[in-house]
This record gives structure tokens, C-alpha cells and sequence, in this order.
């Protein structure tokens, strides 16, 4: 195990060593001229296919874990359904009870003619549902906590 550890420790300073390079040459060749600059947007773009190359590592590293601890932990993985389930009913409510109506106010033919659709603005509106639902269990959960701690003692 501690020779993984090593190399671990190896692997990730290499990384923050390619992007203190990386953001090193962004910053010695930042252009203070207004005009359009080649070499600058090619440092630019270097840094962001570094940053998703970044964000795709970290983004399967949390996956694998998650999946490893709850394939290995099998409390932790009926705790981790029921909190997909939960948020899952969370989503279907809220997609049944949102409208693909678009809403009418001025400039709204700017969006239509942009490609607003229908079923744009019934996922808009899930998401909108989704986070008053969320919302609203968080604060009855604030509010509840305490009382339902002190009503058990």
C-alpha cells in the first residue's frame, strides 16, 4: 500500500507541476494590447484542454471511488440509493408538474426564433420545480431538526 501511496503522490505532482508551467506561459505571454492576439488564444486554449483533461481525471476518479466504497461498504450503498431514489421521485415530480408553455412577455420571438421550444421550457421549468422542492425540505428540515431533538429527549 505504500508504494501506491508513492506513486500517487508522484502522479499528482506532475500535475500541479504541468499547470503552474502552463499557467506560468499564460501569464509571461498575456497581450495588454486590445488587439487580437494568435499566440494568446493559443495559450488560452492550451490552459482549457488542461483544465477538461483535469476535469475528466477528477470527474472518473470520484465515480470509481464511489462505486468502489459502495460496492465495498453495503450500508453505505443502501444509504446511496435511497438518496437516488429520493432525488429521482424529486425529479419526476417535478417533471410532471412542469409546463412546456412558453411564458409570454417582451422579446420573448428573440428566444423563439433562437430555437426556444416547448420542451426547452418544460426542462427549464423541472429544474426550477426541483430546486423550490429541495428548497423547501431543507428549510422544514432546519426547522424540524431541533424540535424533533428536543420532543425525543
Amino acid at each position: 500500500m505504500e508504494k501506491i501511496g508513492k506513486k500517487i503522490t508522484i502522479v499528482l505532482w506532475a500535475l500541479v507541476i504541468v499547470s503552474v508551467i502552463l499557467i506560468i506561459s499564460l501569464m509571461v505571454n498575456i497581450n495588454e494590447s486590445n488587439e487580437q492576439d494568435p499566440a494568446m488564444l493559443s495559450w488560452i486554449n492550451t490552459n482549457l484542454i488542461w483544465v477538461y483533461i483535469l476535469l475528466a481525471i477528477s470527474a472518473g476518479l470520484a465515480i470509481f471511488f464511489a462505486i468502489f466504497h459502495t460496492l465495498s461498504d453495503k450500508k453505505a450503498a443502501k444509504g446511496g440509493l435511497i438518496s437516488v431514489a429520493f432525488l429521482g421521485g424529486v425529479a419526476l415530480i417535478s417533471y410532471l408538474l412542469a409546463s412546456p408553455e412558453i411564458p409570454q412577455f417582451t422579446g420573448v420571438d428573440k428566444f423563439i426564433a433562437d430555437g426556444l421550444t416547448g420542451q426547452t421550457v418544460k426542462l427549464v421549468d423541472t429544474g426550477l420545480i426541483a430546486t423550490y422542492i429541495m428548497l423547501a425540505i431543507s428549510v422544514l428540515a432546519f426547522i424540524a431538526g431541533p424540535i424533533i431533538r428536543i420532543v425525543r429527549k
